[in-house]
């Protein structure tokens, strides 16, 4: 299953993960297509348009990764629901160029993920655990964006 990212800067095709993350690739492809449900944070109505249009990376910390999926741009929006961790065991951050949900870590002993993700660009193992691993980046030339 794939997905493609449409930056300024070209485009950006990730392999996602069904199999090893299925209730995180559904929410990311039903944010990006109106098929989910989420609340605007910005009027707190509920919406069905496509949550990823014309959002940004927010984030963007070179040799590390790149961050997006925040409807408000900021870093602290996100659809109005929170959803738990897909951590499967075949998956890691040994190489660069995984797509994976950010989050706040766990609170109440529940997951924090809703819309917002990352690219890492280097190897990260300090992640290993701690955030949804649902896709990588397909090929060279999108890895250059």
């Amino acid at each position: 299953m794939k997905a493609t990212l449409h930056t300024n800067f070209g485009d950006i095709v990730v392999n996602l993960f069904p199999n090893h993350a299925p209730e995180t690739v559904s929410n990311f492809a039903g944010l990006a297509t109106g098929a989910a449900e989420w609340t605007d944070p910005k009027t707190g109505e509920t919406t069905d348009s496509p949550l990823y249009n014309g959002t940004i990376f927010h984030r963007i910390i070179p040799g590390f990764m790149i961050q997006g999926g925040d409807p408000q741009g900021t870093g602290m929006g996100g659809p109005g629901y929170q959803f738990d961790d897909e951590i499967h065991p075949e998956l890691n951050f040994t190489q660069p160029y995984m797509l994976a949900m950010a989050n706040a870590g766990k609170m109440a002993g529940r997951g924090t993920n809703g819309s917002q993700f990352f690219i890492t660009t280097v190897e990260t193992p300090w992640l290993h655990g701690k955030h949804t691993i649902f896709g990588e980046v397909a090929d060279d030339a999108s890895k250059k964006v």
